[in-house]
């Protein structure tokens, strides 16, 4: 009998450590730039090809590397954050285990330019395969420059299984927001594809949020700021009108590491409690500063899960901090007791009291009750011809209303459900319940259908058949909408350019993150076009990841969302009879895009069942 187990060769054991360190392009950029922060830089950039999947460059000003070092920053575990293990305990730094360079090096071809300020010449390494190809004196400016080319090049099936360069630009888009949120004491630039994407300049910890999340929010936030002797906390929160319909622009920092952690996010939520629609979510920048020794960030391999000595403490904290930053802007507002001009301008403040007017104010009975000792009783009632209708106070308000034929609502917002006619539309009775269920009969069976479920279906398939076309009709807007973004979702809104041209979007980039909406689908009702793309973007941002759809399906699913008809929206028999039709046109009428149930059925045993006949 032979022995069996054996060490993994280094290359085989580093690129399996690769595989919790580095999932994605997105991941060495959060190495890399978090190796630059602990450098001491105070300006980043940050270059991309191919989102990441050619190169990654990430050059900085900070304090560089000697030769010796330069050599060692890519063994495993080779780390100047930790000597002892009591350090373990007090991480201050955003890197510590060693395990970034070991990882990077173990997938990809990598080579490094370094120099201190005060070697004359600096240090240039390439590996390739966690093997060093080369190593020689260079010359460059103080600081650091990291390139990793052909990402995943040693493990082709890893690299088969990344998406698509909008994709992956996105989570790289996600993670440089993460650390430039955090110092906003550094310049951070991004150019993709020698574009620029981001350029943000060194400032207040507001300017940068206002750089990275768009200038409409500089309006909408509320300071937040409380300290204690265990820990302090500051940042924003949105105002309520700031809020969105998806869980964006959420950022919560533990000592300036962005972390995920749904306690806190529940404190916040509910800081807001009655403040919010319950399908609304607040923005929020929150940073805590805590003793390194009350937490524990070795926890998650992307140490983006901390854990906290007594959470509930934290958790009463954050909520007390966002209740006090809230009750200041909304129930003690500032008062503002400057005179109003058109005061001033009233002839009771602008022209002097004549002695005619004098007379006939001291002659009149309210002005001698109220000047004279015990004569406040004796103030004349009011002329009893203006009480004359007052049973019409008990009248009950459904009686006096006059029937009529014409709908209540403004012409305007009757336009915001339109049903387009089909050619052969058969006629099904039907009534609507608690605005929100139509109700008909097939047959021998009682039909129920949810309104806006059903309505996203059949919008859902419009969207799909309008894709497939290979030309498609839009209408051409009168006053084309202007849409600023920030530049993350310029990016983004920029990739999905090619699949909303496919349904009838006419969409063009005009500079500086700005687009302009042109023309929407001609088959399909758009009432505000600029917010259907906000919205969109929101919802392709932060909406439910865990599904294996495409970006084209997540369009058409969000789409038809928007342009349903509300649960609670009153239809009159004309659209219910459309939707009732459309609905059972559809490939699959008894689901929503989603997997909701559209409709449900009573057979007629049902029925008799219910009545024990």
């Amino acid at each position: 009998m032979t022995d069996i187990i054996q060490l993994l060769p280094d290359n085989i054991a580093n690129q399996i450590a690769a595989g919790e360190v580095i999932q994605r392009p997105a991941s060495a950029v959060k190495e890399l730039l978090e190796n630059a922060v602990d450098a001491g830089a105070t300006e980043i950039q940050l270059f991309i090809q191919d989102a990441g999947k050619s190169l990654i460059q990430v050059i900085d000003n900070g304090k560089g590397m000697s030769e010796t070092d330069a050599r060692m920053c890519f063994e495993r575990h080779a780390t100047s954050k930790i000597k002892k293990i009591d350090d373990l305990f007090s991480i201050k730094t955003m890197g510590f285990r060693g395990e970034a360079l070991a990882s990077i090096a173990a997938v990809a071809q990598v080579i490094l330019k370094t120099k201190r300020a005060t070697d004359e010449l600096g240090t240039y390494i390439e590996i390739e395969n966690s093997v060093v190809q080369k190593q020689e004196p260079c010359s460059m400016k103080d600081g650091t420059s990291i390139s990793m080319k052909n990402l995943f090049f040693s493990v082709p099936a890893r690299r088969n299984f990344l998406k698509s360069n909008p994709s992956e630009l996105r989570h790289i888009v996600d993670e440089f927001i993460r650390v430039a949120m955090a110092y906003a004491n550094i310049q951070f630039t991004l150019s993709s594809n020698s574009t620029q994407v981001f350029y943000l300049e060194a400032g207040s910890l507001k300017q940068r949020v206002t750089q990275i999340l768009g200038t409409s929010y500089a309006s909408k936030l509320v300071a937040v700021n409380e300290q204690n002797d265990y820990f302090n906390i500051y940042g924003f929160v949105g105002k309520p009108e700031a809020a969105k319909k998806t869980r964006g622009d959420q950022y919560f920092f533990v000592n300036n590491r962005f972390i995920k952690s749904a306690y806190l996010n529940h404190a916040v939520t509910t800081a807001f409690h009655q403040l919010l629609p319950k399908d609304s979510f607040p923005m929020y920048t929150i940073f805590i500063e805590v003793d390194p020794t009350q937490i524990d960030i070795n926890v998650h391999p992307t140490k983006q899960e901390i854990k906290f000595d007594d959470e509930k403490v934290i958790y009463a904290f954050v909520l007390a901090a966002i209740r006090h930053a809230l009750a200041q802007f909304s129930i003690a507002p500032s008062l503002d007791f400057t005179l109003d001009t058109n005061i001033t301008q009233l002839d009771a403040v602008s022209k002097p009291i004549t002695e005619k007017a004098m007379q006939q104010r001291d002659s009149g009975n309210l002005y001698q009750t109220f000047t004279q000792k015990h004569q406040a009783h004796n103030i004349d009632r009011t002329d009893k011809s203006n009480l004359t209708n007052w049973q019409d106070f008990l009248t009950p308000a459904t009686e006096k209303l006059v029937p009529t034929q014409e709908p209540l609502l403004p012409a305007n917002n009757q336009q915001e459900h339109k049903f387009p006619p089909v050619k052969e539309q058969q006629y099904y009775p039907c009534l609507q319940v608690a605005n929100t269920y139509i109700v008909t009969s097939m047959q021998y069976d009682v039909v129920i259908i949810h309104q806006q479920l059903a309505h996203e279906r059949i919008l859902f398939e419009k969207f799909q058949a309008l894709a497939a076309q290979p030309q498609v009709a839009f209408q051409q807007i009168l006053f084309p909408a202007t849409i600023d973004l920030s530049s993350g979702d310029a990016v983004l809104l920029q990739s999905l350019l090619p699949d909303l041209q496919k349904i009838g979007f006419m969409i063009e980039a005009f500079g500086n993150n700005t687009f302009i909406v042109q023309g929407v689908p001609a088959s399909i009702t758009i009432s505000n076009e600029k917010h259907t793309i906000e919205l969109l973007l929101e919802q392709m941002k932060h909406g439910n990841t865990e599904m294996k759809i495409s970006a084209t399906e997540k369009i058409h699913r969000s789409l038809a969302r928007q342009q349903a008809v509300k649960a609670g929206t009153s239809l009159q028999h004309k659209e219910m009879q459309q939707i009732i039709t459309d609905l059972f046109s559809c490939n699959m009428p008894n689901i929503s895009p989603t997997g909701s149930p559209t409709y449900t059925t009573f057979s007629e045993n049902k029925l008799s069942e219910l009545f024990s006949r």
